[in-house]
């Protein structure tokens, strides 16, 4: 048999000016009649691994399911995921024990958010002097970061602030971060689409005064413009089966850049004198979804391997008029047992899990590889906090989604009282190929995640 197929590297670019656009895995990157080496045992795509944080705890009691095993009955927040059953493993028993207080009085939440990845209880600082933990995200980010464009990415949909008091005497830089570097070095999430899509497929220059980015966003040309024709080049050279991938492609970049441009554009709903960033949709939804959406291409393309995103920052306020919950989320969730503030906490954590389940579907849609996106990708979801109403860091809500670390999925796995967070850490790590002697206050690795 002759084959004639053009190979193409795997980190092959469309170039344009102003604009460097990643590929996603094409049959004619992989050479004829080779085995491939880049994912588990052997398989041609890359593993992944993602962290989404929702704030102020959940309401327990419709978070964790009744039994214990496989064939367990989906709660009332973790429905949405049902469809995924067979892809997800419901873990209940964890917890940040330095989340709590130790002593230092008031500030669960910015503990909670601090410790979250990290497992080390934060210094009780408003200052400069703020101190934490190397994160999780990080560790993998260090030893996976010469394999990709971006050692990782760091999303939020929140207010992003790093400075000043936010939490009883906690510095801002604990709220609002989930990724920490370093233990002084927080990596604050981007909370602008606009910002993270440029980021991943152009070029952005943050020095250029706020006026004249406005003027140029007013003549911008497309993304995909600037590279149309090496674009055009590229799809001669193709095949049937990768034009049309590259095709699917290319037209979901476009569609998000589109929903970028009507955000920036829509001033609907717009509260006179609230300044709200630039390529920010009105609609929370929509702004998750755009998140998530970027996430995905961001994957697709190889561009990271590693991302944390924030559904909200620790505290959070905001409301929810859509679903019917006009009130701000965090006092909600000081109840002290009234019924109908519990209900409406409730709405809350199962819009956030729809949103969730609708990154997932989206995952398990994307061909990636011998695969899917789904296959070759670790979610962990959860909160730095259970019960919203009592400050409580013990019995976290965890879910896991994704074949990424080749865990017995289709279960919930109840553990002892108190075992660390971080001990579940250390296994997905190791499940990806990435080593770490100690995450924060972790013990060892968990059991009986893996059918071994």
């Amino acid at each position: 048999m002759i084959v004639t197929r053009r190979h193409l590297p795997r980190r092959t670019f469309l170039k344009g000016m102003g604009a460097v656009i990643a590929l996603p895995v094409l049959d004619a990157m992989t050479p004829a009649f080779a085995a491939g080496s880049a994912g588990r045992g052997g398989g041609t795509s890359p593993l992944r691994l993602a962290f989404t944080y929702v704030p102020n705890g959940v309401t327990m009691a419709d978070w964790t399911p009744r039994a214990e095993g496989v064939g367990f009955e989906f709660s009332r927040i973790l429905k949405p995921l049902e469809a995924f059953r067979d892809d997800t493993l419901v873990v209940s028993g964890l917890a940040h024990r330095n989340g709590a207080a130790l002593g230092d009085g008031p500030g669960d939440h910015a503990r909670a958010a601090a410790s979250y990845l990290t497992g080390v209880h934060p210094r009780k600082t408003a200052g400069a002097d703020i101190e934490n933990g190397i994160s999780v995200d990080q560790i993998a980010a260090r030893q996976l970061a010469e394999r990709t464009r971006f050692p990782s990415l760091e999303l939020g949909c929140d207010d992003s602030r790093t400075v000043g008091n936010c939490d009883s005497g906690y510095s801002c830089a604990y709220t609002n971060s989930l990724a920490w570097r370093g233990p002084a070095t927080p990596m604050p999430p981007e909370t602008n689409p606009r910002l993270v899509f440029e980021r991943l497929f152009g070029d952005i220059d943050t020095s250029v005064p706020p006026e004249t980015r406005a003027r140029r966003l007013l003549h911008r040309r497309s993304i995909l413009d600037l590279v149309t024709e090496r674009t055009t080049q590229l799809m001669s050279d193709l095949g049937p089966s990768d034009r049309r991938k590259l095709d699917e492609y290319l037209s979901s970049i476009r569609e998000i850049e589109r929903r970028i441009d009507r955000a920036e554009q829509d001033l609907t709903g717009i509260t006179p004198g609230i300044d709200r960033p630039t390529g920010v949709p009105v609609q929370y939804a929509d702004y998750v979804n755009l998140m998530f959406d970027l996430q995905v291409v961001a994957f697709q393309t190889d561009s990271t391997r590693v991302v944390t995103m924030m559904m909200g920052r620790e505290g959070s306020v905001r409301t929810y008029p859509e679903i019917g919950v006009p009130d701000p989320h965090h006092p909600l969730t000081h109840h002290r047992g009234n019924v109908e503030w519990i209900e409406k906490v409730t709405k809350v954590n199962t819009l956030h899990m729809e949103l969730f389940a609708g990154f997932v579907k989206r995952l398990k849609a994307t061909p990636d590889g011998d695969g899917t996106l789904l296959d070759h990708t670790t979610l962990v979801y959860g909160s730095g906090l259970s019960d919203g109403n009592r400050h409580t860091h013990d019995d976290l809500p965890v879910v896991i989604v994704g074949r990424g670390s080749d865990l017995r999925l289709g279960r919930h796995v109840a553990y002892p009282k108190n075992t660390p967070m971080t001990n579940l850490y250390l296994t997905l790590l190791d499940r990806i190929g990435v080593h770490a002697e100690q995450i924060g206050d972790s013990t060892g690795e968990i059991e009986h995640l893996t059918g071994v």
